[in-house]
């Protein structure tokens, strides 16, 4: 019986230590993809860098309109 229990413990443990190293590989998977997105999409804006321009001006107009308080 002990032996049965042995194998049972030792599969357990490799089943375990796979699940660990498919997370592992998914995330590292994710990352590269992200990575490979982020870059085509700055290729992607590199054509057009007076949207970059004009979007940078409208967020901070943005921001700078959340940060002025009103007159009372």
């Amino acid at each position: 019986m002990s032996r049965y229990q042995s194998h049972a413990t030792e599969s357990s443990a490799a089943k375990t230590r796979r699940q660990q190293e498919d997370l592992r590989r998914m995330a590292f998977r994710r990352a590269i993809e992200a990575y490979a997105e982020q870059r085509q999409l700055q290729q992607e804006l590199a054509d057009y860098p007076e949207l970059v321009a004009a979007d940078y001006l409208i967020a901070a107009h943005s921001r700078f309109r959340r940060s002025v308080q009103p007159a009372r």
